[in-house]
């Protein structure tokens, strides 16, 4: 493939765009990056996301560009420096250059020339604040050069600073482009937000309801995708609360509650435990969670599990030992949001993979050499010996259960 050197394009940035901010090497200085700099004649920027956090300190992420190159044209320049290209939507304008191990997706400047509330129809612009303008939020409409030098052609930097996400131009126009929009409105202000009342931002919310309708051009692969990332925040709970305020949690997920979500995350930090959106969701409940956030079947099994075994009444240490030690903490913390005190932390751990990793010293061949016939008695006696063994806390050996479970009886 032939090297189109002499058609490179020049980045036109505007002086009056420059933030004033650099971004840190953690972001500007990986050799694969750079080397994709260099295959693009330097004529890219880094674009959204990996400049947003790198502002906000946040751990490093994927790193996307944005150029005016057209995408064969980028394909072929990669190409011509020996690196990697894979046309991951070239229709879109997007091609991914992989260096070694590292994907960096590469983008064609654009503009939307039409929208029908879920897709978009581009066409490759050369400017920009062309580019920028089609982006939802402020916070995500930011640029960098190769040395971190941050382009800001929208205001987006002071909203970041300030924990604002805020739609680019018209909340609903950018909606009624992609409703998906609502749900990446609420995920955007628990990951990046301000936490605190008043810190979602109020237009942004206001159209939110006002489009919440929308959301059923939506499909429940993309519904459940967002759902996922938005629970996997530090904290979800504000903004799942003003989801429910605005009717859009009712709309993607019907009969969810959102009052236990807030509880949830206090005990999980006092226990020191992960977030879990899978967990969170457990939490929270709903109407045919499967169906409407399209889960897998081994994420519908999980959930349901946990929430079963929190409404059985069992103990932790059984719910550890027959489910692993996953299922005990998840066990755990639903019932301390329902109002059952936790132990304390390390009492908890030591209780939970003690119990996830105790074996049961009888099988039921033991039974059966103690003259125990195979039947309806066998499991009966098995699992009546299982669970004298768990409230012994484990300790009964093989002779003491199958002395007390053990011995002939009746099928």
């Amino acid at each position: 493939m032939p090297s189109p050197a002499n058609t490179t394009p020049t980045l036109a940035i505007d002086a009056a765009w420059e933030a004033g901010l650099t971004l840190g090497v953690q972001i500007t200085g990986a050799p694969g990056l750079q080397a994709v700099f260099d295959a693009l004649d330097g004529q890219a920027l880094i674009v959204g996301g990996a400049v947003r956090d790198g502002l906000l300190h946040h751990p490093g992420g994927d790193i996307d560009l944005a150029t005016p190159i057209l995408p064969d044209d980028v394909a072929a320049r990669l190409d011509a420096a020996g690196l990697k290209a894979v046309p991951t939507g070239i229709a879109h304008g997007t091609v991914t250059a992989v260096v070694d191990g590292v994907g960096y997706e590469i983008t064609t400047l654009r503009a939307d020339v039409s929208t029908d509330g879920r897709n978009a129809t581009v066409a490759f612009a050369s400017d920009i604040a062309v580019d920028a303008r089609r982006r939802d939020f402020t916070m995500n409409a930011l640029y960098a050069t190769r040395e971190g030098r941050v382009i800001d052609p929208l205001g987006g930097v002071p909203d970041v600073m300030a924990r604002r996400v805020r739609f680019i131009g018209d909340p609903e126009e950018r909606i009624r482009e992609d409703y998906l929009r609502i749900l990446r409105f609420f995920r955007f202000s628990a990951w990046h937000g301000a936490t605190g009342e008043g810190g979602i931002d109020a237009e942004g919310l206001a159209a939110c309801a006002a489009l919440a309708d929308g959301m059923v051009r939506l499909a429940a692969e993309r519904v459940g995708n967002e759902f996922r990332r938005l629970l996997a925040a530090p904290d979800p709970a504000p903004a799942v609360a003003s989801m429910a305020a605005a009717g859009v949690l009712m709309r993607c997920l019907p009969g969810a509650d959102p009052r236990p979500l807030a509880p949830l995350v206090h005990v999980e930090r006092l226990m020191a435990r992960p977030a879990d959106w899978r967990l969170r969701l457990a939490a929270i409940g709903g109407e045919n969670i499967a169906e409407h956030l399209r889960l897998s079947r081994a994420e519908a099994r999980t959930i349901e599990g946990w929430r079963a075994a929190a409404g059985r009444g069992e103990s932790l240490a059984a719910t550890a030992h027959r489910h692993g030690a996953e299922a005990g903490w998840a066990v755990l913390l639903l019932n301390a949001v329902a109002g059952v005190a936790p132990p304390p932390a390390g009492d908890a751990a030591t209780m939970i993979d003690a119990a996830a990793n105790a074996r049961l010293p009888i099988a039921a061949g033991d039974l059966v050499a103690t003259g125990l016939r195979p039947g309806p008695a066998l499991g009966a006696a098995m699992a009546a010996a299982e669970q004298a063994w768990i409230d012994s806390g484990f300790s009964l050996d093989k002779t003491a259960l199958l002395t007390q479970f053990g011995g002939p009886r009746e099928a």
